[in-house]
Parts: C-alpha cells; structure tokens; sequence
C-alpha cells in the first residue's frame, strides 16, 4: 500500500483554490494557463485509480461529488467507479457520488488499515495530517507557472524536512507533471 497525494500547485508553492471554487480573490490560476493541464488523467493514476482508493476531505469531496458524476468520458467514468472515502466530521450522507462512504474512526488509523493504494486529492487538511505521520509515499504534483504569493501552502512553514526523489517530471500543457517519492533512508 502507498499514500500518494496528487495536487494542483504555482511555481511558489501554494495550492489555494486552483479552480476558482473558493472564490478567493487569487483563486482559478490553473485554469489561466488552457485546459491541456487539467485534462484527462493529467496526474497519471492508470490502474491506481482501479485498484485503490481516493480518499477526500469533505469540502474536495463536496466539489467533486458536484462535477464528476454528470460527466461521461472514459477517465470521468474511472472517477466515478473508483472506490471513495471522505475524512469528515459533519457530513452524514455520501450517496451522491457511487462508492463513497465516510471514514471510520481515526484518519491515520483508518489510512494505516487501508490494503489499497491511497490517492489523495486536494483536500489539504488530509495531507497535512498525513504527513505529520511520514505517511505520505509519493506526491504527483502539477505545477503551474503562476505565482500567487499568497494562500496555503503544500508544505507549510515549520514543516519537518524531507528528503524526496524525482521520479519524473514532463510537461503538461503550460504546467509540469513531477512525481516524487521518499528518498531511501
């Protein structure tokens, strides 16, 4: 099993409202750039996303349950059948997106159980914690040529250091798809 976390990110490091939906005032930066980035299976999951789990914090989960059930293309279609789990404290009802049901009990013990690879999407709160716990095995990250200067960060200040791998690294439309893993220790 493997925790990836796949996120939207700028050339600075911020992952704040990439699509515009938080309507911050910086928010919608990744669609600036076309929509050869974001299109299709843009963050390479193939057979991971059949195989294992996306797991999603309420708000990331609100926002897909909303946009990805009414679309019909061939990766639309592997999100909508892909096994799906929400870290919520307040959301009591996941029927509105196929196979998703809420976490139970503790995030990190409940990521420890899991035998599927793990795939987190956005859903910053999650990876934070999941971090904090060395979880995290692989971070796919789309980085966009913008600069925001401002918002929330993917590794906050004060973050413990990590040492990362390049797995690969490719261009995207105006973005870069980089994968890294945890260095060997």
């Amino acid at each position: 099993m493997s925790v990836i976390v796949i996120q939207f990110i700028t050339l600075d490091g911020f992952v704040s409202d990439p699509d515009g939906a938080g309507g911050t005032p910086t928010g919608g930066w990744m669609f600036r750039h076309g929509p050869e980035a974001v299109a299709g299976d843009k963050f390479r999951l193939g057979g991971t996303l059949d195989d294992g789990v996306l797991l999603l914090g309420r708000t990331t989960w609100q926002l897909f349950s909303r946009l990805w059930p009414g679309r019909e293309d061939s990766f639309s279609a592997r999100m909508n059948a892909a096994a799906k789990l929400v870290a919520t404290r307040t959301l009591t009802d996941t029927s509105a997106w196929q196979n998703s049901r809420i976490v139970d009990g503790d995030l990190v013990d409940a990521v420890k159980r899991e035998q599927r690879d793990v795939i987190v999407a956005g859903s910053l709160s999650v990876v934070h914690a999941l971090m904090a716990e060395d979880l995290v095995d692989e971070y796919r990250l789309l980085t966009f040529p913008s600069i925001l200067g401002t918002g929330e960060r993917l590794f906050p200040v004060g973050s413990p250091p990590a040492d990362l791998e390049c797995l690969s690294a490719e261009a995207s439309g105006a973005a870069v798809l980089a994968r890294y893993r945890k260095a060997a220790r």
